[in-house]
């Protein structure tokens, strides 16, 4: 074909609509974060709850606070508060020596507070109790094989273990605790920690790490293994937060420093227990403790169903319509591109595939470093994994084209441009759009882990409805997430009805 620099001059339109997009993006999310203090938790109860503590205590002193809940490990918080995503979270002394500043070999908390201040960062007190690592099994089981401390393990090497997917890998879990007890178990899994226990209860498994403050424990009633060789530190429940924020929010951090030692480790469980038995929502269960504590009394909002279901479709279709959108504004291009230039073609089929066998968690988390946590790492991955179907089907539909009636478009004088425009595209849209449509799907299904990074949508009560083994949350996000993708899907079949040539649909059904 010799249209090719007509053709190589719309990717370049096109880059500037993506521009336009994300700068969109961009102005919907930073208005919000800049006036804001943002507060961070982990994927698991407890931190959820000091992290709905700390929102309250922020709206009390007069300052507007958003809650992002359930940012999966350690590590993304961190990187979070380093970078300013984050203005505050609550963490561990433990976890923050053996895991996150590790390699410092950080012997107590002066230490530890002084590594923080060189990375621009403080901490609090300890609030009160110390939440920390554990082995527990159930008591029959523990009984039959006499098993009362974590070295007895080592008389029994057929045990099954499943301990926590951050456990597993973490300088004080599973490998240094293995090396240290001289443990032989070899049937050792990742897991979920809120699901660990339910593996626990059914058999699945037979020891699981706990969080010694977990709700679980005395629930199940389990055995607590003793730790009789001191592997596990002190992990201190704290608050870190950015030294930015004395300055942009002093009252904030006045009203954060009253929790130093007013959560004794009783009243810690109790409240775990309310939202993991009793299921009351975090968010009232933060509020009753400020008001019998503190004298601190919030007036509750709580969401309903339908109020979530909404902000949530809000959320998911704001990370989907803009993620494909700007595929389709790159990916169609690259296609017609590659389809003019066979060799180019072949590079960027490749690099598209091998972006499409990135680990869709994998992808979302290496986001972060480039963007942030929230919505735009979300939009950047999910953008990048709708490109394979789009940019494979455009290079198919305009290849497949046969011979002859290309031939016959230039037999008729059509200039290059016009024959894409006219003759070529139009052939291939009903390819094009199958891309399309592929694309949209598999956008609705994968944006549900954009949760995982703060971006909100369906997966967020997927993932709180694990935390908390509720199947009524997971169904809350799992079926509007499909609705949807079958909803996109209607949407493309009437656009192919539109823009498909009418024989060319007429030849399909045929």
């Amino acid at each position: 074909m010799n249209y090719t620099y007509s053709v190589l001059r719309t990717p370049h339109s096109a880059l500037k609509g993506l521009c336009r997009c994300l700068l969109v993006c961009c102005l919907w999310v930073s208005p919000v974060i800049a006036q804001s203090v943002t507060i961070g938790s982990k994927n698991f109860t407890e931190n959820v709850i000091l992290g709905e503590v700390l929102r309250h205590l922020a709206q009390h002193a007069g300052q507007e606070a958003i809650h992002r809940q359930q940012l999966g490990g350690t590590q993304i918080l961190w990187e979070a508060l380093l970078r300013g995503d984050l203005d505050a979270y609550a963490e561990y002394t433990g976890t923050l020596t053996q895991e996150v500043l590790a390699d410092l070999k950080l012997e107590n908390n002066e230490a530890l507070e002084e590594a923080l201040k060189k990375r621009g960062i403080l901490m609090s007190r300890p609030l009160g109790f110390n939440n920390t690592y554990a082995l527990g099994m159930k008591p029959g089981l523990a009984d039959s094989l006499a098993i009362i401390k974590i070295s007895d393990l080592r008389d029994h090497p057929d045990l099954i273990f499943a301990f926590g997917n951050e456990f597993l890998d973490r300088g004080d879990g599973w490998p240094t605790l293995r090396n240290r007890y001289g443990l032989p178990q070899t049937n050792v899994s990742g897991l979920d920690h809120d699901l660990s226990y339910r593996g626990l209860e059914s058999g699945d498994t037979h020891v699981i790490d706990l969080y010694s403050t977990d709700a679980e424990i005395a629930y199940y009633k389990l055995r607590v293994l003793e730790d009789d060789l001191n592997h596990f530190p002190v992990y201190n429940a704290i608050i870190v937060y950015r030294k930015d924020l004395m300055q942009r929010a002093p009252q904030t951090v006045d009203a954060f420093l009253q929790l130093e030692g007013r959560i004794p480790e009783p009243d810690m469980v109790a409240m775990n227990a309310r939202a993991k038995i009793d299921k009351i929502p975090e968010v009232r269960i933060a509020a009753n403790f400020l008001a019998s504590t503190l004298d601190i009394h919030i007036d509750v909002q709580e969401e309903t169903r339908w109020d979530r279901l909404m902000k949530h479709t809000g959320a998911h279709l704001y990370l989907v319509i803009i993620s494909l959108s700007a595929a389709i504004l790159i990916a169609v291009p690259l296609g017609i591109v590659s389809a003019c230039l066979p060799n180019f073609g072949q590079v960027v089929l490749a690099v598209v595939g091998v972006i499409q066998t990135i680990p869709s968690l994998a992808l979302l988390v290496m986001m972060i470093p480039v963007v942030g946590i929230g919505g735009p790492p979300a939009i950047l991955a999910l953008f990048l994994y709708s490109l394979l179907p789009i940019v494979r089907n455009t290079y198919a539909g305009l290849t497949d084209i046969p011979g002859p009636l290309k031939e016959s478009a230039q037999a008729l004088g059509l200039p290059p441009a016009a024959r894409l425009r006219l003759v070529e595209l139009p052939m291939a849209s009903r390819t094009i759009i199958a891309g399309i449509k592929t694309s949209a799907v598999i956008n609705v299904g994968t944006a549900t882990l954009g949760a995982i990074i703060g971006a909100g949508g369906f997966g967020q009560p997927i993932l709180t409805g694990i935390r908390l083994a509720d199947n009524g949350l997971i169904l809350e996000g799992a079926i509007p997430a499909a609705v949807l993708a079958l909803l996109a899907q209607g949407v493309f079949e009437v656009i192919e009805r539109l823009f498909v040539p009418r024989g060319l649909r007429l030849k399909a059904q045929g």
